[in-house]
């Protein structure tokens, strides 16, 4: 084994106490390339520097190892806690970092006359309703939410469209909604269905289908067979529902977390469990970088995860960890609350988690097989294109608008395993001619990289710029101008023209000389690059749209005299939004209060003159 040349780990060593703390590796740059904790520090630090026995990834770091900072502290517990934090803050090159920042959403039930369903992010407050969940993920939640709309036909709408609506909406027409709005229910009958969504969500499904059998029975006994109709349709409902449950009849909250690992990928799977019912799950990707097993990945996401989410009485892992009780430990200093740790269960617990193991192993097959073909597709770009090193950062930019109107940029992101949307960036060019592509791309890529020319880590191996030889030219000069070309001396920039046919396929690749590379058409990195510009496409146009929607919003809207904030968002609730306004005629209009015959006509020019 190599040694590195720039650090003494002796004279370190005899410097390290043998008590429990966290440890931070930087390289020579002066940047922290891993964090770890430890019972023992002396020890475990040591362990890193034996002569034999160390693979090739621990060597990796080891060489990259410049200077390593301790902290002691109390217990091996406030360590994990510390090590979670320096991870989390500091994002080290050698550390898993799953990320997953988003809060997760809430069904929430409100607490009006009418309650009104919703999707919640936060933390649930029991003065503004009741709450169903977390969720795993948003299309679990719209799941369910399709679901109990279509059985019990709540509201959705906002308060105020509810106050301010004379006639009944679509979701009634197609019902959805039973139609508080407008009268068409009374507030006993909408307390009955509440009741019943209710024993939904709190995983009692089979009550209320006992229930809605005997309710069924009786419309049939009193000849009412429409409404005996109507609740025989739900009943069938409930029961597809049901079967489709990943497991049913559990008491309480569990998580079941199963971790596949092949390679040097992994896949966490989340199942989440919530009053006995599953809510979903949710498939977390990475790649490990240090040698590791299934069980440390365990511990890594158990720690990571529950630091900003809370956490179940219980949670049922695929693999025994070494330090589950550690883990439950910390976990109930982050969450005030008892947490139970199992890997050795039976009956219906068993059958769940081996349900969830060959999902997670599904799963990161299904992702290794995308990432071969992504794999394969970069290997190619990088012969085709001469690069000396495959590129870690690519960065994308492209232009959109329509005539000139709402400019907007993009910027997109990927790496080695593909997009990485979290670094995606969108710009409002301002300040130039309408049309003027040359100018847009000059704005960007001096925003983007006059921030980033001292900071060579945060700039791309390559740039891939849509366009010809004029806006590659611009890119150039931008670069040359910023001497982001000396700083990062490796970095290439290529253009992506749409060539002769303009079709895809045939796209023309320029280099910094100017001349077209010839790439064949089927050939996997013209693809890639293909995919990536596509890509930059769809997140500049996305934006563009946007920006243009709400422009034309304001216009149409905003700039007629005498309607102000309140009277437009009155117009916008009453007629369901803007299409509704533009769809009504000039009486329709006049029964808005506050709104007279001469402001009704400015309205209906506006949009039909």
């Amino acid at each position: 084994m190599n040694q590195p040349t720039r650090f003494d780990h002796k004279a370190f060593l005899d410097t390290v106490n043998s008590k429990p703390g966290v440890y931070r590796m930087i390289d020579k740059n002066d940047k922290v390339i891993y964090v770890g904790k430890a019972k023992n520090l002396k020890k475990r630090i040591a362990s890193y520097f034996r002569r034999t026995g160390l693979s090739t990834r621990i060597i990796s770091l080891v060489n990259n190892i410049r200077k390593i900072e301790v902290i002691n502290t109390r217990t091996e517990s406030e360590a994990l806690l510390l090590e979670n934090d320096l991870i989390k803050n500091l994002n080290p090159r050698y550390n898993i970092l799953f990320r997953d920042d988003k809060s997760y959403p809430y069904i929430c039930l409100s607490n009006h006359a009418y309650p009104r369903l919703r999707v919640f992010r936060g933390k649930p407050d029991k003065r503004k309703g009741t709450f169903y969940g977390p969720f795993p993920s948003a299309g679990s939640i719209r799941y369910t939410i399709n679901h109990v709309q279509r059985m019990f036909q709540l509201r959705n709408c906002e308060d105020s469209a509810m106050t301010n609506r004379t006639r009944a909406c679509l979701q009634y027409q197609i019902k959805r909604c039973s139609g508080p709005c407008v009268g068409h229910t009374d507030r006993e009958s909408y307390q009955r269905q509440i009741e019943q969504a209710q024993m939904f969500l709190q995983g009692k499904s089979n009550q209320l289908i006992d229930q809605q059998i005997e309710l069924m029975e009786g419309f049939s006994d009193r000849l009412d067979f429409e409404k005996a109709a109507q609740v025989r349709d739900r009943i069938e409902t409930l029961r597809r529902v049901t079967e489709k449950q990943f497991v049913t009849n559990f008491d309480g909250d569990i998580d079941i977390i199963a971790c596949a690992l092949q390679q040097d990928r992994s896949c966490i799977q989340l199942f989440m469990i919530r009053n006995g019912t599953s809510l979903g799950n949710k498939p977390f990707y990475n790649r490990v970088r240090l040698d590791t097993d299934a069980s440390g990945l365990l511990e890594t996401f158990i720690m990571q995860h529950y630091s900003s989410h809370p956490a179940p009485p219980e949670i049922i892992v695929s693999h025994e960890l070494e330090n589950s009780e550690l883990l439950a430990e910390s976990l109930h200093q982050l969450n005030q609350s008892r947490v139970r740790i199992v890997h050795n269960v039976r009956a219906k617990r068993r059958h769940a988690l081996e349900s969830a193991i060959s999902n997670a192993k599904q799963a990161l097959e299904t992702y290794l097989l995308s990432a071969s073909m992504l794999s394969k597709r970069y290997q190619n770009m990088v012969e085709m294109l001469h690069l000396e090193n495959p590129p870690e950062r690519i960065e994308c930019f492209d232009i959109s608008h329509t005539l000139g109107e709402s400019t907007k940029a993009s910027c997109v992101v990927f790496g080695q395993d593909g997009a990485i949307k979290s670094e995606y960036r969108r710009y409002n060019i301002k300040d130039i001619q309408a049309g003027d592509d040359y100018a847009a791309m000059r704005q960007v890529l001096d925003r983007r990289y006059s921030k980033r020319r001292n900071l060579p880590e945060q700039l791309p191996d390559l740039i891939l710029i849509d366009g010809g030889k004029g806006q590659l030219g611009i890119a150039l000069e931008v670069l040359e101008s910023l001497n982001i070309l000396t700083v990062k001396e490796n970095l290439r920039v290529f253009g992506v023209a749409k060539g002769v046919e303009r079709r895809a396929g045939y796209e023309d690749i320029i280099d910094e000389e100017m001349s077209a590379l010839n790439f064949p058409m089927d050939s996997p990195g013209l693809l890639l690059i293909q995919q990536i510009r596509d890509e930059a496409h769809r997140f500049a146009i996305t934006g563009h749209r946007q920006a243009r929607a709400k422009t034309r919003r304001k216009s149409r809207l905003e700039e007629i005299p005498g309607i102000g904030a309140k009277k437009r968002q009155i117009l916008l609730n009453t007629f369901g939004g803007l299409h509704g306004v533009q769809a009504a005629g000039v009486e329709e209009l006049m029964q808005i209060r506050g709104i007279n015959r001469e402001t009704a006509q400015a309205i209906y020019d506006s949009f039909h003159g």
